[in-house]
C-alpha cells in the first residue's frame, strides 16, 4: 500500500509521499479553487446531476483542490429552492461530487468542500445565526462557541469540510457596508470571540472529528480601516496601528489552531495583502509559526495582473508572498507556466500543495471522503440562534422606565423593519422557506400583546405618504414601537460584481443599505425614517425605538425624542421573538455595545481606544460618541465599588440595587499613564466577566493582572510588559469606570 494511504502514518510523511507522486499539473490543481460550486451541478426532473463544466475542470487538473460554494444559495448565485440543494439533498450531492473527483483522478485525492458560514451555513435550510455584530453585543464567547460547534456539525452533515467565517475585521468606520460581519471595534473582544469560533468549529487536537469543520478566518488584515469606509479600498495605517488593533484577533485565531486565513482585498504600502510577503510569510509564518492555509479572496489574484503585466507573473507574485489557495481567479491556473518560466521555484509550489494536502489528511478525507447518511439536527442550532438574539438585544436608554411595557398596553407598531424577515437576517444568507422566522411584529403578537401596525415609510427615500396612517395608530395607542434601521437583504434584481459584492449605484431604488459593496457616506437613518420619527413622537404617545441594523447608525433624533432606544442588530430569523421578550420584560436586556455609536457622520471615525492626545473636541459637536463602547442598560440598577489591586489581582464588588435580576458585564480596562515607549491609547479593554445577580445580591469579580493584561506593542513591534505606571479601571462601559493605579518595575524587579 502506498504510504499516503496508510492512516496510521504521520501526516507529514503521508504528504511527502503523495507529493512525490504528483505531476506539475496535479500540483497546480491542488492549489486552485477556480469554479463556482453552483456551476458543478444542475437539477433535473430525475434529481441532481454533475455538469460537463465540472467534469472538464477535474480532467484539466487531474483532480480538484477545492470547490467553493457547492451548496451556496442567494440572489448572486441565482440558486433557489426550485433548483438548489436542500438539507435533504446535501450529503448525497456532495458525495456525488466527491466520488467523481476520487474515482476519476489518478491519485484519488479528495476535494475540499468549502462553504460560506458567516453566521450559519449559507445554504438552503441552513440555520441562520444573528450576524457577528450581534454576537459581539452578547460579550459571551461560550455561547458563541456552542453555536459555532452546532453550525460546524450542520456543515459536515451536508458534506462540507471548510467554513469561511469573518472574524478578523473590526468596525473602525461604520460607513463600511461589511460592519455587520465584525465582532465590533475592539481587538480584545474580537480575539476572545475568534478563539471561541475556532474551538467550537474545529474542536481540539490536530485532527478533526466527523462533526468538526476546518475554519478559514476572514480577512487578514486591516480591512475594517479602509479609507472612507469604502469596500476594498486602501488601508492607510502604520505598522503600530496594524499590530495594536488589527492583528490581535488573527494571532488569537492562529494560537487557537485555525486551519487557515483569508488574505484581505485591501493593500498596505502599495501591495495587496495576497501579494504581501511581509504580511503572509515574514509575520504570519516566520514570526507567528503559522503552518495552515492562506486563501486568496474572490478574484483578488486577478487584480495583481495590473502590477505584473501577465497572469503567470501575478501567480508567481502571490505564491512567493505566501498565498496557498486561490478563489475564482484565472491567475493561479497559470502556476505551471510560472514554474516552467522560472518565475517561481517548484519548491514554493510544493510548500503550498503540502499545506492543502495536510488539511485533507487532518480532516480524514482519504479514509472517509463521503458524508454518507449523516443527518442534521437543526433544532439545537435554532435554539442557539434564538439565545444569541436574546443575549444581544442592547438597551441604550430608558427614560422614566418606559420599558418593560405593561402587558395591558395597546401598542402601535410602526416602521419599515417591523414585519420583514429578510431585513433582520443580514447579508450572506440563503433564501428562507415561506412562513419561517418571526418578525418583531409577529413576536409581539405571539406574546399576546394588543398590537396595531402600519409600515409608515420605506427604509430609503423620502416618501411620506404612509406616515399619516402610522400617526393615527400611534395617537390612539398607549405606546408606539418604531422599528427602524437598515437592511442587507439581497434581491433578485440586485446587480453584483464578479466576487459577489452588491453594486448599488447612487439613486438605485433598492432598499439594501448595508452588506458587502453597500457603503454609506451618511450613517443617519433615511429621510423617510427620520420624518416618521418626527411625526410619531409629535403625537405625545410614549415611543420606544428598535433599531434592526448591521452597523451603528447616527440617531441623535432618537436619543432626544424616543423614550427608550433598543438596538437589536440583525437578530436572525427568530430575532423578532427575542425583541418582543425584552420589550415586554419576559427576559432582561443583557447586550452591551461592541461599537461606539456616532453622533453624526462628520464625527467619524469614532472609537473608544483612540490615542490619548487630550483632544478637546469639535467646535460644533462633542468628541464623545452618542453611546460609548461597552454601554448597555438593564431593567434594574447596579453599583460598582472601587477596584482593589493586590498580589497581582484586581477585584471589584458589584451589587444589584434594584428589584429585578440582572446579567451585568463587568469590564476591565488598562491605561498607560507613564513610562511607555510609544504614545498610549485612552484605554484598552483587557478583560470582562458576565455575572448574574438577584435583587440585592452582591458579588466580587476578580481579574488576574498577568502579562496578557499588561502587555503592549513595543517600539520594535514585539509584545512585552513595559515598566511604568498603569491605570487599572473597572466599570460597566468604557465611559463609566473607576480607577486605581499599578506601578510595574523593570523585568528584573518583577
Amino acid at each position: 500500500m502506498e504510504l499516503y494511504k496508510d492512516a496510521a502514518a504521520p501526516v507529514a510523511d503521508r504528504v511527502r509521499d503523495l507529493l512525490g507522486r504528483m505531476t506539475l499539473v496535479e500540483k497546480v490543481g491542488q492549489v486552485n479553487q477556480r469554479m463556482y460550486g453552483w456551476n458543478a451541478y444542475e437539477r433535473t426532473e430525475q434529481g441532481h446531476r454533475l455538469t460537463d463544466a465540472f467534469r472538464d475542470e477535474v480532467t484539466r487538473f487531474g483532480g480538484m483542490g477545492a470547490l467553493y460554494g457547492l451548496q451556496r444559495a442567494d440572489p448572486w448565485s441565482g440558486v433557489t429552492f426550485a433548483d438548489g440543494i436542500t438539507a435533504a439533498d446535501g450529503a448525497r450531492v456532495s458525495d456525488m461530487v466527491q466520488r467523481h473527483v476520487v474515482e476519476e483522478s489518478r491519485l484519488g485525492i479528495p476535494v475540499l468542500m468549502v462553504e460560506e458560514v458567516p453566521h450559519g451555513h449559507q445554504a438552503l435550510d441552513g440555520t441562520v445565526l444573528p450576524v457577528n455584530l450581534a454576537v459581539g453585543a452578547t460579550w459571551d464567547p461560550e455561547l458563541y462557541r456552542e453555536a459555532a460547534a452546532a453550525a460546524a456539525a450542520e456543515l459536515r452533515a451536508r458534506g462540507g469540510h471548510v467554513a469561511l467565517v469573518s472574524a478578523l475585521d473590526l468596525v473602525r468606520d461604520p460607513r463600511w457596508g461589511r460592519s455587520e460581519e465584525c465582532f465590533g471595534e475592539d481587538p480584545y473582544l474580537a480575539s476572545r470571540l475568534t478563539e471561541a469560533l475556532v474551538s467550537g468549529m474545529q474542536g481540539t487536537g490536530d485532527t478533526y472529528g466527523p462533526g468538526n469543520a476546518a475554519v478559514v478566518l476572514k480577512h487578514f488584515a486591516g480591512q475594517g480601516s479602509s479609507v472612507g469606509g469604502r469596500n476594498s479600498a486602501a488601508t492607510e495605517i502604520g505598522a503600530r496601528e496594524l499590530h495594536e488593533i488589527h492583528l490581535p484577533a488573527a494571532l488569537a485565531g492562529v494560537r487557537a489552531g485555525a486551519a487557515g486565513l483569508m488574505a484581505a482585498y485591501n493593500e498596505f504600502d502599495g501591495l495587496p495583502c495576497a501579494a504581501s510577503r511581509e504580511l503572509l510569510t515574514a509575520l504570519l509564518r516566520e514570526r507567528w509559526g503559522f503552518d495552515g492555509l492562506v486563501m486568496a479572496d474572490g478574484c483578488a489574484l486577478d487584480r495583481l495582473v495590473r502590477l505584473t503585466g501577465d497572469r503567470p507573473s501575478a501567480a508567481a507574485l502571490a505564491l512567493s508572498a505566501g498565498t496557498d489557495l486561490s478563489l475564482w481567479d484565472e491567475v493561479f491556473p497559470e502556476l505551471g507556466t510560472a514554474v516552467e518560466r522560472g518565475l517561481v521555484p517548484v519548491e514554493a509550489l510544493d510548500a503550498a500543495v503540502s499545506r492543502v494536502l495536510a488539511l485533507k489528511f487532518r480532516l480524514g478525507l482519504f479514509e472517509h471522503p463521503y458524508a454518507g447518511d449523516a443527518t442534521q439536527q437543526p433544532s439545537a442550532t435554532r435554539e442557539l440562534s434564538a439565545r444569541i438574539a436574546r443575549a444581544s438585544v442592547t438597551l441604550l436608554h430608558n427614560d422614566a422606565a418606559l420599558l418593560p411595557l405593561s402587558p395591558a398596553a395597546r401598542i402601535a407598531v410602526v416602521g419599515p423593519n417591523a414585519d420583514s424577515i429578510p431585513q433582520q437576517i443580514g447579508d450572506y444568507t440563503a433564501p428562507q422557506r415561506a412562513g419561517s422566522g418571526v418578525s418583531v411584529l409577529a413576536g409581539l403578537r405571539e406574546a399576546g400583546a394588543e398590537v396595531s401596525y402600519a409600515r409608515g415609510c420605506d427604509l430609503v427615500g423620502d416618501d411620506t405618504s404612509g406616515i399619516a396612517e402610522a400617526v393615527e395608530l400611534a395617537a390612539a395607542a398607549d405606546v408606539a414601537v418604531l422599528v427602524l434601521g437598515g437592511s442587507s437583504a439581497r434581491e433578485h434584481d440586485t446587480v453584483f460584481d464578479a466576487n459577489g459584492a452588491a453594486i448599488v449605484a447612487t439613486g438605485n431604488p433598492t432598499e439594501m443599505t448595508c452588506g458587502e459593496g453597500v457603503d454609506l457616506a451618511d450613517v443617519r437613518l433615511g429621510a423617510g425614517q427620520r420624518a416618521l420619527v418626527d411625526a410619531v413622537t409629535a403625537t405625545g404617545t410614549p415611543c420606544v425605538a428598535v433599531l434592526v441594523q448591521g452597523r451603528p447608525h447616527a440617531v441623535p433624533e432618537l436619543a432626544e425624542k424616543a423614550g427608550a432606544l433598543v438596538s437589536a442588530w440583525y437578530p436572525g430569523p427568530w430575532g423578532g421573538r427575542a425583541v418582543a421578550d425584552v420589550l415586554l420584560g419576559a427576559c432582561e436586556p443583557a447586550g452591551r455595545l461592541p461599537v461606539s455609536v456616532p453622533r453624526s457622520s462628520g464625527q467619524l471615525p469614532v472609537f473608544y481606544n483612540s490615542k490619548d492626545h487630550g483632544y478637546g473636541g469639535y467646535v460644533d459637536e462633542p468628541v464623545a460618541p452618542l453611546y460609548p463602547f461597552g454601554h448597555g442598560l438593564s431593567y434594574t440598577t447596579t453599583e460598582f465599588g472601587a477596584p482593589r489591586v493586590a498580589d497581582g489581582v484586581c477585584e471589584v464588588e458589584v451589587v444589584n440595587t434594584g428589584r429585578r435580576p440582572v446579567r451585568e458585564t463587568v469590564q476591565l480596562y488598562v491605561r498607560r499613564v507613564g513610562g511607555a515607549t510609544s504614545w498610549p491609547r485612552v484605554r484598552e479593554l483587557r478583560g470582562f466577566r458576565r455575572i448574574d445577580l438577584a435583587p440585592g445580591e452582591r458579588a466580587t469579580v476578580a481579574f488576574p493582572l498577568d502579562d496578557a493584561v499588561l502587555t503592549s506593542v513595543t517600539r520594535s513591534l514585539d509584545l512585552a510588559v513595559e515598566p511604568g505606571t498603569y491605570a487599572i479601571e473597572t466599570g460597566r462601559s468604557s465611559a463609566d469606570t473607576r480607577s486605581t493605579t499599578l506601578t510595574v518595575g523593570p523585568p528584573a524587579v518583577r
